[in-house]
């Protein structure tokens, strides 16, 4: 079931851009159903004793890789947070986002929020740790999209990269502990990994759990890490709702509950949770209480209660936990409200700034209301969910196993201090945001005049959407008791870390002790901070720090930069001989150095055998002599050529030994090298431009010399050094049974390595794109391509009515159409005849090669490039013309259409529940034809042959007669230059 929402949340993501176009807003509750639909699902799953649900579908049998969810009360807790948080947010987007005036796409906002919701319920439930680094990166990505939704502010972009390079370079450090932790200990499964953790083996197990806390320290915005959630700020307000108050910084403190009851007792991990923990929550609360942006007030304070989070939840006693648990969902509550009601308040005056917000409570009272109520939850006011949270987590903390001179003790005091700064800054929240704001003191000096907004009153969707988690951090006070019995089976599992605290229940009244004392004073210090901070003037500046980490992260993302200009400064000279050199150089030095001093396997002189017979000594011979002359050549042309030659050379000696497969593909290859070089030729000199000196030139025969032996050697002696059986000794049985093909290449290509085939299918089209972009670097480059196949069509309809449409002339019927608009004398009638009598033929021979390959030599990738091959012909024979009339159709929609038949033909086969890619086959009978053999593999051969067909026509329309342009125009002012010459 947890696949199947996963799924859902998938099918959403991809279809939330065409139902935003459809709907507009309303599309945005249309894709709340599917986040509130899982939280449905979660509801029936959830209660007390720690009931666990698990599920797993194999995913890569072969080596042991399966996708496992678990769901037991913390998941349970942590996945109805972000689906119920979710779907509440979407549905405030619907009133909120302005789909006329918004700088980012409301159809990706729509799709990321419920594809970020997917990766974090994923996450949360997986129990596999590498599915978890899987989702870790997903909310990654989604997450760079969500803050930098705003695509035409600076500031957004830059906050969404700072945000991406500081989590993402924390989660490559936690993929590194994850498999130290996941090969120490033999599995995978995170239930058994924290059950029978494995903390015996040294600094190894040590080193694995910081990598892991790193990842953590990233995602949840700890010290020195802090700097990018409030720079995160520059995203929409719903955006910061919910990745930094119920989602995505709450996977760093989930990464730390699951794993604490494990590893709570190294002395790296207390270090690192209690320590880090304690300065963030001092850091946090006091930059917090200083700002005058509600949305850097609360993005702090965020800072500051993540801190909280991590201490308490890594703190490793059963009553730290229960309190830390309940305080996780309290914050998830509080806080998402509190951002909702800055975005109602910026919705409705068009500033967040306390200096000038007047009277908001007044005209916005049930806003009010909402906003006091999540900020009494998130001080610790009774009688709300947060005062319980903290009074348990008082009771879990104030009496120290190790004593109070102990990292331990100073947590508990840092805890303290912690609620005071908490206790100010949410004072100064409903201060700046309902009252008459920061007013400067009499007869101050006022140097920020206020702003006159038009009020735009909040419907009831942006007010009522922050109530109803207000109200439900109220109602959940009261009930806590109810609420522990479905907490205690989290809370249970730190029962075997060695540290045991007191014990700790959820209630609103425990009597008079220790923690309520504790708790008054927090609040009474916590009013005279704040009103401390509130006299100070507005215009004075807060002194910055002397060690900022936001500054020592720009300062070493410029170093960087310069390091990474100076590196390629330094070995990039723009000199491609130079170059290459240096890549054939060390290319003879470590091998050829390893080859004499280390080789011990070099073939006996009787395992060598230099030919089989005299035609391969005669065509080596001839390899050799082409590679010579190319070398010497100093024109280009003659050069293409003869490097051409040792190509075709290389295919005649394939077919004596027995592979004409390989020797059909080297010649096509070779041939449409040779028509692309020759096209890229006419933009460049006839000679080779430098001139090497005999000294020069006799040092890069030398080396190319020395590389050939060095590859040479290398082959013998990996050869030699064989001590298993070749893998290709059964390939051709192992072809029949597998792939139902007797052509072993082709079997390979589309049936044993065809996900290696689609990744080079993707690699093809990104090329292919590429070399267009060269050659395009204008769009009315593009232009006057799409206009010239739209004129192939005219000349098409004119050829069948007799006439064309671009020129008005009269066109034969059976002429070629487009010569007309050739240059006479560029024309060959020879060629233009030949062209039409051997083009259809070689097509046919092309899905000939096509639909045999799977037996008899050809296959997908040979067919395209003899089709390729013949609109070559058509190009030569009529240049563009010819060629848009041969194929009107962009190569674009070729690259596309094989692309997705190629993936398609994989997921047949999993819709009747065999694996991707399964090959199957039958005899059919045709009348006519006879006994025909058809299997499924056909169809990845067909998107790989249509995929080779739109980069030949790519190539051909780009090098060809996308070039053909260029020169066209460069003679056109060169004729202009002329005529202006001669003219009086």
């Amino acid at each position: 079931m947890i696949l199947a929402l996963l799924g859902a949340h998938l099918a959403a993501a991809v279809v939330a851009p065409s139902l935003m176009r459809v709907l507009g807003g309303r599309a945005f509750a249309v894709l709340a159903l599917v986040p509130s639909a899982s939280a449905a699902w979660l509801a029936t799953q959830a209660g007390g004793g720690g009931a666990v649900h698990e599920e797993s579908v194999a995913w890569v049998p072969d080596l042991g890789l399966a996708l496992a969810f678990r769901l037991d009360t913390l998941s349970t807790v942590l996945a109805l947070v972000v689906t119920v948080v979710g779907a509440l947010i979407l549905l405030y987007c619907s009133r909120y986002v302005d789909l006329r005036t918004t700088g980012g796409s409301p159809g990706l906002l729509g799709g990321a929020l419920v594809g970020f919701a997917g990766a974090m319920l994923g996450l949360v439930t997986t129990d596999d740790l590498l599915a978890l680094y899987v989702f870790w990166e997903i909310t990654t990505v989604l997450s760079y999209l969500l803050v930098g939704y705003l695509t035409t502010s600076a500031a957004s972009t830059r906050a969404a990269r700072q945000a991406l390079v500081v989590t993402a370079g924390g989660g490559l450090a936690m993929l590194v502990g994850v498999v130290i932790l996941g090969e120490t200990a033999g599995t995978y499964r995170i239930s058994e990994l924290v059950a029978d953790p494995v903390t015996s083996t040294g600094p190894l197990v040590a080193w694995g759990v910081g990598l892991l806390l790193l990842g953590a320290i990233t995602k949840s915005a700890l010290v020195p890490f802090h700097f990018w959630l409030p720079g995160a700020m520059a995203a929409p307000t719903p955006v910061s709702a919910y990745l930094h108050a119920a989602a995505m910084v709450k996977a760093g403190v989930y990464l730390v509950a699951r794993f604490a009851p494990g590893y709570a007792d190294l002395p790296v991990w207390q270090v690192l949770v209690l320590g880090l923990g304690a300065g963030t929550m001092l850091l946090g609360g006091v930059r917090a209480t200083r700002q005058l942006d509600l949305k850097l007030l609360l993005a702090y304070g965020t800072v500051s209660q993540l801190g909280m989070l991590v201490l308490l939840l890594g703190y490793g006693t059963e009553g730290a936990a229960l309190a830390g648990l309940t305080l996780l969902l309290a914050h998830a509550l509080f806080k998402s409200a509190l951002f909702l009601t800055v975005g109602a308040v910026d919705h409705a005056t068009g500033t967040r700034d306390i200096r000038h917000l007047r009277g908001v409570g007044r005209r916005a009272p049930w806003l009010m209301v909402a906003g006091t109520l999540a900020a009494a939850s998130m001080a610790g006011l009774p009688v709300l969910l947060g005062f319980v949270g903290k009074e348990a987590a008082l009771t879990a903390l104030l009496t120290p196993a190790a004593g109070w001179v102990s990292l331990q003790g100073a947590a508990a005091v840092a805890f303290v201090l912690g609620s005071v700064l908490t206790m100010a800054y949410s004072l100064r929240f409903v201060w700046g945001a309902f009252t008459d704001g920061a007013r400067p003191p009499a007869g101050g000096p006022v140097s920020v005049a206020p702003r006159a907004h038009e009020w735009h009153a909040p419907g009831p969707v942006l007010v009522g959407i922050p109530l109803v988690l207000a109200l439900t951090g109220l109602l959940l006070g009261p009930t806590s008791t109810w609420l522990e019995q479905g907490l205690e089976g989290y809370s249970a599992t730190a029962q075997r870390v060695a540290s045991t605290g007191p014990e700790v229940h959820l209630g609103l009244w425990h009597g008079v002790n220790a923690p309520l004392l504790v708790s008054v004073g927090v609040w009474v210090l916590g009013g005279l901070w704040f009103w401390l901070q509130a006299r100070r003037p507005a215009e004075v500046p807060i002194p910055l720090s002397p060690v900022d980490a936001a500054r020592a992260y720009h300062g070493l993302m410029r170093g960087l930069d310069r390091l990474a200009l100076e590196t390629t400064g330094f070995l990039q000279r723009g000199s491609l001989p130079l170059l290459l050199g240096t890549i054939f150089t060390v290319l003879v030095l470590l091998p050829g150095t390893q080859l004499l001093l280390g080789a011990n396997r070099w073939p006996q002189r009787d395992q060598l055998r230099l030919a089989e017979s005299a035609a391969q000594v005669a065509v080596a011979a001839l390899v050799v002599a082409s590679a010579v002359l190319a070398a010497r050549a100093r024109r280009r042309l003659r050069a293409a050529f003869l490097v051409a030659v040792t190509g075709y050379g290389t295919a005649i000696l394939f077919l004596l030994h027995g592979a004409p497969d390989l020797a059909l593909t080297q010649i096509l290859v070779e041939t449409v090298s040779l028509v692309v070089l020759v096209l890229v030729l006419r933009r460049l000199s006839g000679r080779f431009p430098d001139d090497p000196s005999t000294l020069t030139r006799r040092l890069r025969a030398l080396l190319g010399v020395a590389v050939g032996v060095v590859v040479g050697a290398t082959t013998l002696v990996a050869t030699a050094s064989r001590v298993h059986a070749p893998a290709a000794g059964d390939l051709a049985e192992r072809s029949v049974d597998y792939g139902a093909g007797r052509n072993i290449v082709n079997v390979i290509l589309v049936d044993v390595r065809a996900w290696d085939t689609m990744g080079e299918l993707s690699v093809v089209l990104a090329c292919a794109t590429g070399v267009a972009s060269l050659v395009f670097l204008r769009e009315e480059a593009m232009d006057r391509v799409r206009a010239g196949l739209r004129s192939a069509r005219g000349d098409r309809a004119g050829m069948r009515a007799g006439t064309s449409e671009t020129t008005g002339a009269i066109l034969p019927s059976r002429r070629i159409s487009g010569i007309l608009a050739l240059d006479p004398e560029r024309r060959s009638v020879i060629l233009e005849v030949v062209t039409r009598l051997v083009f259809h033929t070689i097509l046919l021979w092309s899905v000939y090669l096509l639909l045999s390959g799977h037996n008899q030599p050809g296959g997908g990738f040979a067919a395209g490039i003899v089709a390729g091959l013949a609109l070559c012909l058509r190009y030569l024979g009529g240049r563009g013309y010819e060629l848009r009339a041969a194929l009107p159709v962009m190569p674009a929609v070729l690259l596309g259409s094989g692309l997705f038949i190629a993936a398609g033909s994989a997921v047949i086969p999993m819709l009747f529940g065999s694996a991707a890619l399964r090959t199957w086959d039958a005899y059919l009978t045709i009348p006519l034809v006879g006994e025909v053999h058809l299997v499924t593999s056909l169809l990845f051969d067909i998107g790989v042959y249509l995929v080779v067909i739109g980069l030949m026509l790519d190539v051909l329309r780009s090098l060809g007669s996308g070039i053909d342009a260029q020169i066209a125009r460069e003679r056109e002012r060169e004729d202009e230059r002329a005529e202006a010459e001669v003219r009086p």
